[in-house]
């Protein structure tokens, strides 16, 4: 079951909202509503979020972003659709009860840090717990860990003012961890930070993740963020979501021109890996190198190849093999299987451009790659 489902969500603020969701159903556009007096913030989002992943909301100033995090916890209540957690139907609880999960099994990471400058950074990680009606020991005790845990231990005792805009956002980071819920909902949270800090947060975020498998849902209008941190990533526009994938799948297929612009700047080296853009080995078979080898099977192109890889290997980590050598690097299943192979003229083609239909990647069915092993 998915930890969180998102289930045909629109958000219209103005007049008689019920009627221009109607409108909206009917093929009605956002400029349309707007000059009855109504915005349709959010419009017809659908998805779900599996446990343990970080899911990525991205998309400019105005998009519809944070208004979809914000009826994910109920902050905001939809115009229409439904909000599923552990599939329990958010949208159809009493406030009291959706105050209960919020306070429990909901965390909110805000842009602003959002710390109280009366309270010392312990007392601001651990009151979450304290809305919970926790005892004093437990909660500063679960807080303490937090704070470890966000690389604050021995700041216990300071003051909000006396810590940097980083050390800032690990205490908001903290409160979240401290309550032990199962959800982080996180709106901007690094945006504010310069971007070196920024890129601190991050690392801390994966490396907080890789131990706690929390399910997070990230907003950020930064397409490199959202890359490096998102196991699935939607990219929003004037309300809609207009694609969702995997890093990978958003730069090597971007579902329209205005997806494809946001890839323009982004280093493919370091989010493509050798899965994504390798070629079929099936390529390769009857070719010859420049040693005047002629690759029959797949052990002759292991034996050809200038290095082997994981299918998870970033793409500039082939670069320097590729360099060496006229034969394609190989990339291998777990067991050392071969399923891939990345000729140099490919990896330098999918840098550069889109990959189009011609130049996709064509799975290689495992039967396939057992008999091409089976045959070395």
């Amino acid at each position: 079951m998915s930890r969180l489902q998102a289930d045909h969500l629109y958000k219209v603020f103005g007049r008689r909202p019920e009627d221009a969701v109607r409108k909206l159903e009917g093929g009605a556009d956002r400029d349309e509503l707007r000059a009855e007096g109504t915005t349709a913030a959010v419009i017809d989002a659908s998805f779900s979020v599996e446990p343990g992943q970080i899911f990525v909301v991205m998309g400019l100033s105005g998009s519809g972003k944070s208004t979809l995090l914000r009826m994910l916890n109920g902050l905001l209540e939809p115009t229409s659709g439904r909000v599923l957690f552990d599939g329990q139907d958010l949208t159809a609880l009493s406030p009291r009860a959706l105050r209960e999960v919020r306070s429990k099994k909901i965390s909110m990471v805000f842009q602003h840090f959002a710390l109280f400058p009366h309270r010392s950074v312990l007392e601001n990680a651990a009151y979450g717990l304290e809305v919970q009606g926790i005892a004093r020991a437990e909660r500063e005790k679960r807080a303490t860990e937090a704070l470890e845990l966000a690389g604050l231990a021995g700041w216990e005792d300071s003051w909000p003012d006396e810590l940097s805009g980083g050390m800032q956002q690990r205490v908001g980071l903290a409160r979240a961890l401290a309550t032990d819920a199962d959800l982080l909902l996180m709106d901007e949270s690094f945006s504010a930070l310069d971007p070196l800090i920024r890129r601190d947060m991050q690392d801390q975020l994966l490396e907080l993740q890789s131990r706690l498998k929390k399910t997070i849902v990230f907003i950020t209008h930064d397409l490199n963020e959202a890359m490096r941190l998102g196991d699935r990533i939607a990219v929003m526009r004037d309300g809609k979501i207009v694609q969702i994938g995997s890093a990978e799948d958003i730069l090597v297929t971007p579902a329209n021109d205005y997806v494809a612009s946001f890839t323009q700047d982004v280093d493919r080296s370091r989010v493509l890996t050798a899965g994504a853009v390798m070629a079929d080995p099936g390529t390769v078979l009857g070719t010859e190198t420049a040693e005047g080898t002629v690759l029959r099977t797949a052990q002759d192109v292991l034996d050809a190849a200038p290095a082997t890889v994981s299918a998870d290997a970033p793409v500039i980590e082939l670069f320097t093999p590729c360099s060496t050598s006229g034969a394609g690097v190989a990339v291998t299943d777990a067991e050392g299987g071969l399923i891939g192979v990345v000729p140099r003229e490919r990896l330098l083609a999918v840098l550069g451009e889109p990959m189009t239909p011609e130049t996709d990647v064509v799975p290689v069915p495992a039967q396939t790659r057992k008999e091409m092993t089976a045959g070395a």
